[in-house]
């Protein structure tokens, strides 16, 4: 293990050892695969349709993202294998860049990354489950019960995560298994069923007027939503078994199987739907399985995406409240936030924290307020986690079990890439004053770490 950074302070009485290593290769695999198929894939592709109208433009885009996310997350399997630990992008961003951008990074996640997340991810649970029942969530009063609907998937996610790491393992190996077979299946039924009727809407591969460079940047932000959850394995390091082996391994495989199933899904879609109908289809996989085999088809998928999003939910509760705990136990948030259960052995108030504020973002946003939020702000820290490499790469005691692929173009890439969908949505009329907001939020906690814990001096005996 690499010693800590100049400016990074000691950490003493660490609770982080409290935290048992419990989840082996294919739990650590799942908490990947389950954190990152959740509301996106079924609910992305109508947006990315109306910036980009033609079929190959928008599969164009689901590839660049996920060979975008593949360099993000080869690099992370070189940083995760060396620091091993709770909280995963604070600690490398805190070993690579101090204490400063690390407390920007955990201020984000609290104030807007993580809350935005959970809700944007459990409203869907909530608009599916009422589609389900027969109700169109587009209308009133329905429109607001998916919220309430929501909230209170919030809530019963963070008990069950609350109660222990295996159960909310457990959910998210169930669920997992669920939502990627319920893909599979879409993808099968499309192939089979839909594709011989209509030959597929693949033509004319690029119309004209259905590309520009500005609005595959900003599609392209809705497709990284789709694949945001690449890295959120990390931040349950410190409980991942034979971490310098199985960490690597489960971000790799974990996000080349992500891949492979959103680029089929999308031609899947293809395959029943026209592009223009795409537009329109709000709730996609809902209305290929409703051309594909009726009614029964949109009771199926709509089970299909509750497991996806109530898994969703379960791994952003089970990975995302570890940075919390991890900075209160790195003594730069308040000290109780790193108190870990004496009978479940779980960051509980860390959990129920974010919890609360997720559930505050879910009852005063709408989905798409709350995914352009999410993925504006992690963009930064996403340039600063992986960018962390490169200072860390110039230590003598770095020594991590695998090393990036393609080093420095690979984590040069997706540094550069995502710097450039930061600037796209700055020069956009419609995503400047909203991108501008995201980044005075992330600001304002600077002038909060002076305040509070930025002149803080631990003493040997406490924080």
């Amino acid at each position: 293990m690499s010693s800590p950074s100049r400016d990074a302070a000691p950490i003493t009485q660490s609770r982080a050892s409290l935290l048992p290593r419990r989840l082996g290769l294919w739990s650590a695999i799942a908490v990947l695969v389950g954190s990152t198929i959740g509301s996106g894939i079924f609910r992305s592709p109508a947006g990315i349709a109306d910036k980009l109208p033609g079929p190959l433009p928008l599969l164009a885009v689901w590839v660049t993202g996920g060979i975008f996310s593949l360099c993000g997350a080869l690099t992370l399997a070189e940083l995760a294998g060396a620091l091993p630990e709770t909280g995963g992008h604070y600690v490398y961003i805190r070993e690579g860049w101090g204490r400063l951008p690390a407390f920007l990074y955990g201020w984000s996640e609290l104030v807007i990354i993580r809350a935005a997340a959970l809700g944007a991810i459990s409203l869907t649970f909530g608009e599916y489950l009422l589609r389900g029942l027969g109700y169109n969530p587009s209308i009133a009063p329905y429109d607001t019960y998916a919220h309430w609907v929501a909230a209170t998937a919030l809530a019963l996610m963070a008990t069950i995560n609350i109660l222990g790491l295996k159960w909310g393992s457990l959910v998210q190996n169930v669920t997992t298994l669920a939502k990627y077979g319920g893909l599979l299946l879409i993808v099968v039924l499309a192939f089979a069923l839909g594709l011989p009727k209509t030959g597929g809407h693949f033509t004319p591969a690029a119309p004209p007027g259905s590309f520009s460079v500005g609005a595959f940047g900003l599609a392209l932000v809705s497709v990284l939503w789709a694949f945001d959850g690449w890295g959120d394995l990390t931040k349950v390091g410190g409980e991942v078994a034979d971490p310098r082996r199985n960490l690597p391994r489960a971000i790799v495989m974990g996000t080349l199987g992500v891949i492979a199933i959103y680029l089929l899904a999308n031609v899947a879609y293809l395959s029943v739907l026209s592009v223009d109908e795409i537009r329109g289809a709000r709730l996609v996989a809902a209305d290929v399985a409703l051309k594909l085999v009726g009614p029964v088809g949109v009771t199926l998928v709509s089970i299909t995406v509750l497991l996806s999003t109530f898994g969703a939910v379960n791994g952003s509760l089970l990975t995302g409240p570890r940075i919390f705990f991890a900075m209160a136990d790195d003594g730069l948030f308040f000290r109780q936030v790193a108190l870990v259960h004496p009978r479940y052995k779980t960051p509980y108030v860390a959990i129920a924290l974010a919890a609360v504020i997720g559930i505050g973002f879910v009852l005063l946003r709408s989905f798409e307020q709350l995914a352009d939020i999410f993925v504006t702000a992690s963009l930064v820290f996403y340039i600063l986690s992986v960018g962390a490499v490169f200072p860390l790469r110039k230590r003598a005691d770095w020594n991590p079990p695998v090393r990036t692929p393609g080093y420095p173009a690979v984590p040069a890439l997706f540094c550069l890439a995502t710097l450039f969908l930061l600037v796209n949505a700055l020069v956009d009329p419609g995503q400047r004053w909203g991108t501008v907001a995201v980044l005075g939020v992330i600001a304002l906690g600077i002038p909060v770490f002076f305040l509070t814990v930025g002149r803080r001096v631990r003493s040997p005996g406490g924080r």
